[in-house]
C-alpha cells in the first residue's frame, strides 16, 4: 500500500470535501481525486460515492477507512522506532484536549516534554471534553486529556492527573433555592460523564429536568449560566479556570455526582511508538492524599 494515497483517503474521509482535503493535502484536487480513483481500481471497490454536491464514505469505504488508519498508525510507529535509534527523537505527536485542559495542565507537562524532546513538533486541537477519548479510538489524535468515564473502553491506558467535584453552578443574580428541581431550568452538556451522571441522578429520583439547554462543551456551560439562563454542572476546575468565576457561584443545593477524573488517554498499542511512549513515560501520577 502507498501510505501518501492512504494519506489522501483519509483526508478525504474526514472532510468529506475534496477541495478541502487537497488543501490538508497540500495537493491539488485533480491529483486528491486522480489517487482516490486509482486506490478503487486497485481494492475493486467503491469508497465514495460522489457528485457535485456531496462526497459519501461507502459501506466498503468505511471498512477500508479501519484497516487505512492503523496501517498508517503501524508505520508511523515503525518510522518512529528507527528514528529513536537517533540521539534524538523527531516527529509530530498529536494531542486533544479542552480549552480548560490546555491551560490548567497541558502548559506544565508540555514544559517539560519540549525540554527533554525539542525535535518533536506537537500538534494541538481543542474541543468538547467529551468527545477526548473517542478521538483517540478513531485513530484522530496520539493523546488526549480526557475525564475518566465509569467503564474504560477495552485497548485505552488512563494516567490520572487531577481530581475534581462536578458541581452545580448559577448566576450570582439567580435564585432558584425553594423551586423543586423539575422547575428548575438546567443546562447540561450534549454527551460525556456529567451527562451520564446527571441522567442516572435524575432517573435515580424520578424527576424529569427542566431542560433549558443543551451544550457542547463545559465553557459554554459557565458562559450560558453567567447570563442567568440556568443552572448548570460542571467540573470545579472548569470554574475555577473560568474568566467568569466571578460572574456564578455553587448552586445552594449540591447532590454528590462523584468525582471528575481527568487524565491522559492513549490506546495501548500506540504506546509502541517512540514518541507517545516518551511522553506517557514523562508524566507522574499525582500522590494519593489520606482522606
Amino acid at each position: 500500500m502507498d501510505i501518501a494515497r492512504l494519506r489522501l483517503f483519509c483526508a478525504l474521509a474526514s472532510s468529506l470535501h475534496f477541495g478541502r482535503a487537497a488543501s490538508s493535502c497540500h495537493v491539488s484536487p485533480s491529483t486528491l481525486s486522480r489517487n482516490i480513483k486509482q486506490l478503487e481500481d486497485d481494492l475493486g471497490v467503491q469508497l465514495f460515492v460522489r457528485n457535485n454536491r456531496s462526497v459519501v464514505l461507502t459501506h466498503e469505504g468505511e471498512q477500508f477507512l479501519r484497516f487505512a488508519k492503523e496501517v498508517i498508525s503501524q508505520w508511523e510507529t515503525y518510522q518512529e522506532s528507527l528514528i529513536a535509534q537517533a540521539d534524538q527523537l523527531r516527529g509530530q505527536l498529536s494531542i486533544y484536549c479542552s480549552v480548560t485542559a490546555s491551560y490548567s495542565f497541558l502548559y506544565e507537562i508540555l514544559t517539560e516534554f519540549r525540554v527533554q524532546h525539542p525535535g518533536i513538533a506537537i500538534k494541538l486541537h481543542t474541543g468538547d471534553a467529551a468527545q477526548s477519548i473517542e478521538r483517540i479510538l478513531t485513530g484522530e489524535e496520539d493523546i488526549a486529556i480526557a475525564a475518566k468515564p465509569d467503564k474504560l473502553p477495552a485497548g485505552v491506558s488512563f494516567k490520572p492527573i487531577n481530581t475534581s467535584p462536578l458541581i452545580f453552578i448559577k448566576a450570582h443574580r439567580s435564585d432558584w433555592r425553594d423551586q423543586p428541581w423539575d422547575e428548575i431550568p438546567v443546562i447540561i452538556p450534549e454527551e460525556g460523564l456529567a451527562r451520564e451522571r446527571l441522567d442516572a441522578w435524575f432517573n435515580s429520583l424520578g424527576i424529569k429536568p427542566n431542560i433549558y439547554a443543551e451544550v457542547k462543551g463545559n465553557e459554554a456551560i459557565v458562559s450560558m449560566v453567567s447570563l442567568g439562563f440556568g443552572v448548570g454542572v460542571v467540573p470545579q476546575i472548569v470554574v475555577d479556570n473560568s474568566p467568569l468565576v466571578g460572574k456564578v457561584r455553587r448552586f445552594d443545593r449540591q447532590p454528590d455526582l462523584g468525582p471528575y477524573n481527568t487524565g491522559i488517554c492513549v490506546m495501548e498499542r500506540r504506546l509502541k511508538s517512540p514518541i507517545v511512549n516518551a511522553f506517557w513515560n514523562q508524566l507522574r501520577e499525582p500522590p494519593v492524599t489520606a482522606s
